[in-house]
C-alpha cells in the first residue's frame, strides 16, 4: 500500500499503479468549447479514477474509477467532430488521473494526432510529476509523447493560489513538451 507524503497525498512507488490494471474506462464529464482548461477554446475530457487522493481536490467525485459513464465510440466521435471546429485550439485531458486511463486516452490522442496533426494541441493534467512519468510504465510515456503541454504535480492545498493560470497550487508546473 502506498504511503502518504507530508501533504497527505498518496505516493506510489515507480510503476506501482498501472492504467491497464486500474482504468475502468469511465469518464466523469466531457465539456466542449470551454475556456478554462488550457489556452484558447478547448474540448475537455475528464476521466474517472485517481488514487492520489489530494486533500482539497476540486474533483473529488472523480477519484472513483467507476464514477460517471463508460467511455464510448460515440463520445469519441463527438470529441473529434467538436475538435474539427476551426476556432477550437485543442483537447484537454483532466481527471481523475489521465495517466491511469491510458487504455482509452492513448487511442484517442493518436486519433487526434492522425486527424489534426499539430494543428490541435493536447494538454494533460497529472498528479504525477514530469520526472515520475518519464521513469514509470511505458503506457504513461506513450501518452506523454502524444501531448503538447503537461500540467504536472499533485494539488497541494497549502500551496493553493487563486491567481495561477491553469493550475491550483504553486508546486504545479506548466511544461511545454513540444516546440511551438
Amino acid at each position: 500500500m502506498p504511503e502518504k507524503d507530508k501533504h497527505g497525498i498518496v505516493q506510489p512507488s515507480p510503476c506501482e499503479w498501472s492504467g491497464a490494471a486500474l482504468s475502468q474506462g469511465y469518464v466523469a464529464d466531457y465539456k466542449p468549447f470551454n475556456f478554462v482548461d488550457g489556452e484558447g477554446v478547448r474540448c475537455s475530457l475528464y476521466v474517472s479514477g485517481c488514487p492520489f487522493r489530494c486533500p482539497g481536490c476540486y474533483n473529488r467525485a472523480a477519484q472513483s474509477f467507476k464514477y460517471g459513464t463508460p467511455y464510448t465510440q460515440e463520445l469519441e466521435e463527438k470529441i473529434l467532430t467538436d475538435l474539427a471546429q476551426p476556432y477550437v485550439a485543442g483537447l484537454s485531458l483532466l481527471g481523475g488521473e489521465p495517466f491511469l486511463n491510458t487504455p482509452i486516452l492513448i487511442p484517442l490522442a493518436k486519433r487526434v494526432r492522425d486527424t489534426f496533426g499539430a494543428d490541435k494541441t493536447i494538454w494533460v493534467w497529472s498528479g504525477y510529476t514530469h520526472e515520475q512519468l518519464l521513469t514509470d510504465t511505458p503506457d504513461k510515456r506513450e501518452l506523454l509523447d502524444l501531448c503538447d503541454v503537461l500540467v504536472d504535480g499533485p494539488f497541494i492545498e497549502s500551496l493553493y493560489h487563486h491567481d495561477l493560470a491553469f493550475r491550483g497550487s504553486k508546486n504545479q508546473r506548466i511544461i511545454h513538451l513540444r516546440a511551438k
